[in-house]
């Protein structure tokens, strides 16, 4: 849970997260030409899959699963699934919310996270990784460094910084640390004053 903190602070190391099977058969292939090493983080396996065989697929830059409305999930991994799921029930409830999956942490797509935060109020990252260092860090980095006129409210939604004490299969373990589908839900209407 602190892995993508660690390997991004190696000078020339690649970070990728995928977010599901598909992901990762075009990430294998793009590695092949990448010119850096490469840190692969990989999901247990069984995840729903959710990109498309026609997506392009780049190291370094990310993917907009849903247009930004209101708010921006920002996600890398597994979780962008849960925040797919997440967006489509705030739909529901009359809050749009796109995705933007982020598989590469390092180097980070700068430009499309800078264009997709300007046009909301709030950016909620989402990652399976503590708060410290990760995915999070990076786009409050990202942010403060573009210098935006009217930035973004920014929630982080993470691990908190300790070491796992519990066991379980990884829906439950995500549960026990707010990072279900229904957590992501209460986050944003909480951030939004619903």
């Amino acid at each position: 849970i602190e892995d993508l903190a660690i390997m991004r602070a190696i000078p020339n190391m690649t970070v990728v997260a995928p977010c599901d099977s598909l992901e990762m058969e075009r990430l294998m292939l793009a590695t092949l030409s990448w010119p850096d090493p490469i840190y692969i983080r990989l999901a247990k396996g069984g995840d729903q899959v959710i990109s498309e065989k026609t997506q392009d697929f780049q190291i370094g830059k990310g993917v907009s699963f849903l247009s930004p409305g209101e708010v921006l999930f920002v996600t890398t991994g597994i979780m962008t699934q849960r925040a797919v799921t997440a967006s489509n029930l705030l739909s529901a409830d009359g809050i749009s919310c796109g995705v933007l999956h982020m598989h590469t942490i390092k180097p980070l797509d700068e430009e499309i996270l800078i264009k997709m935060a300007s046009n909301v109020s709030t950016v909620v990252t989402v990652e399976e990784h503590q708060r410290t260092g990760g995915l999070g860090t990076v786009v409050l980095e990202t942010l403060s460094d573009a210098g935006l006129i009217s930035p973004p409210k920014v929630i982080r939604l993470g691990i908190g910084e300790s070491f796992s004490d519990e066991y379980g299969s990884q829906n439950s373990l995500l549960e026990s640390w707010g990072l279900d589908v229904n957590a992501l839900v209460k986050a944003v209407k909480e951030a939004l004053g619903d």
